[in-house]
């Protein structure tokens, strides 16, 4: 029963969704926060009780990034919505995912399981950052000093991220590629 833990957490993450994009587009920022924080609390807890005590699944190697990337994309979507952050932004990030989970799937369906790297995590790391700092400057710009509005300095932390996330998507394709999945001969499909 322990070793279901980690996956649990990953299930509390996908259900804070709603509450966050709820938060964001009622203008309720600090509660987005929260939820944020919490979200990104049980995200390491989960990875931190899996590799401790060694709980590691396939199940928890593919949903914990899906969790991710729904959490990253639906706080981006909720963002763009409000106009807080321009929707190339979202485009970009939803692009990237597409592929990500598309070439995971596929790999799955060959009994092959893609998990993480460091540059990945880097990108949602920085995803996440940028995230709280456009609710801090959003918050800050409604609620706080409206006559003194903070400028965008989350832009900044977007195209960091931006650039973080082009290039973890180049070094899953190579790595995809050395590692002989994206070769000719391994890309049939079995009937």
């Amino acid at each position: 029963m322990l070793k279901h833990i980690p996956n649990a957490l990953t299930i509390v993450r996908f259900l804070l969704i709603p509450f966050i994009v709820y938060f964001i587009l009622t203008g309720q920022y600090i509660a987005a926060f929260v939820m944020l924080t919490v979200s990104g609390l049980t995200d390491i807890l989960d990875g931190f009780i899996a590799r401790k005590f060694n709980f590691i699944t396939n199940f928890g190697k593919l949903i914990d990034p899906l969790a991710d990337k729904a959490t990253q994309v639906s706080v981006l979507a909720s963002l763009t919505f409000k106009g807080i952050i321009p929707l190339w932004i979202l485009l970009i990030v939803f692009l990237k995912e597409f592929i990500m989970v598309s070439g995971a799937s596929f790999l799955y369906g060959k009994k092959l399981v893609v998990s993480s790297r460091w540059y990945g995590k880097l990108a949602t790391v920085l995803f996440y950052v940028a995230i709280v700092a456009s609710l801090f400057i959003e918050y800050w710009n409604t609620s706080i000093n409206p006559n003194s509005p903070l400028i965008n300095f989350d832009d900044y932390i977007y195209y960091l991220a931006i650039l973080t996330t082009v290039f973890s998507l180049i070094m899953y394709f190579k790595q995809f590629y050395q590692e002989g999945y994206l070769k000719k001969e391994n890309l049939k499909i079995d009937e």
